[in-house]
């Protein structure tokens, strides 16, 4: 079974993280993107095509060139779980605050 590949797996990895974030100042060439890294243009193409997968980025043919361009909207998922952990995880803090203030006049 192939698993598809989502916004978390794209975050995950920190070379993705700061590739979203160059391209979220605008769309940039495969070359653009990989001179601030270290590895080779190959291993971009790599990451590239994880963000594309998961939609964080969508990919364009400009004469020669293939532009990438940042969905940043896509990032909304992760919003979302971000915040319905929040409610989640303070909502069992202030019953176990509850118990605990209960428990002390006890």
């Amino acid at each position: 079974m192939i698993e598809r590949r989502d916004v978390f797996q794209a975050i995950a990895d920190p070379t993705r993280r700061m590739i979203i974030h160059k391209l979220s100042q605008g769309p940039l060439n495969i070359t653009q993107i990989g001179q601030d890294f270290a590895i080779s243009k190959q291993a971009i193409a790599k990451h590239i095509k994880i963000l594309s997968e998961c939609g964080l980025v969508i990919m364009s043919q400009k004469g020669r060139q293939q532009v990438c361009e940042a969905r940043l909207d896509e990032l909304d998922q992760v919003t979302d779980w971000v915040t319905e952990s929040r409610k989640l995880w303070n909502n069992r803090f202030e019953k176990l605050e509850a118990f605990l203030d209960k428990t002390k006049k006890q």
